[in-house]
This record gives C-alpha cells, structure tokens and sequence, in this order.
C-alpha cells in the first residue's frame, strides 16, 4: 500500500502532550527547519519522497532515516487507513542498532494508535 499523498499527525498521549513535536521542538532551528521540510516532503510525495529513507521496524512500525545538521535522526511512524501516517516517537541515532528502549516506546505508542483505530 504505497500512497502518493500522506497526511502527517503526530502521536499525543491521554494528557494531550505530543513527545514527536517536544523533541522537535529541543534542537537547532536547523534541524527544526530540516524536519518540517522532509514532513511537507513526505506529505506531498508520499514514499517517493528521495531525502529521506524508509525502513522497516517490527510489524506495523517503520522508520524514516535523515542525516540533519547536528546528528542523524529518527522517527517511527505507522500508517493507518485513509494515507494517514502517525509520527510516535523520534530519536537521534547514537549507536549502530536502535536502542531498545526507544523501540519498546515506539512499539507501546504504536500499539495505542491502531487500537484506536479499530475502536473508530
């Protein structure tokens, strides 16, 4: 299922806080510029999009890859119907292998977005 458009939302948790866009928020106006530029990227292209690099996680979750100015980066993301993608949490990358702590977030906040779904 390869969508030519998404529509980007970021995950919030029960108490309205949005960790993806907190984290965003922290770094260089740089990097800040960087991943609004790959979200308009990918809203636009959908997985065409060539400055960034999609790769599979575990099930339903997938990251996207992006070298910015200050470190290499990180979102887990999950697609749900109607070309709709969740980033669920974000990361710079430090090490060769995802930690697992930030896999076990990503999985947690993933697991939230789809039973979600199903209850709609």
């Amino acid at each position: 299922m390869l969508y030519s458009k998404l529509k980007i939302f970021f995950y919030q948790t029960t108490a309205g806080n949005r960790p993806v866009e907190e984290f965003i928020f922290t770094l260089s106006s740089g990097d800040q510029a960087l991943f609004k530029t790959h979200k308009d990227g990918i809203e636009r292209d959908g997985f065409k999009y060539p400055y960034v690099v999609f790769k599979h996680l575990e099930g339903k979750l997938w990251e996207i890859k992006f070298k910015g100015l200050d470190g290499n980066y990180r979102i887990a993301y999950v697609v749900v119907s109607g070309a709709r993608m969740f980033w669920v949490h974000v990361f710079k990358k430090k090490t060769p292998k995802t930690p697992a702590n930030d896999l076990d977030t990503a999985l947690k906040r993933m697991k939230e977005i789809l039973n979600h779904e199903k209850r709609e």
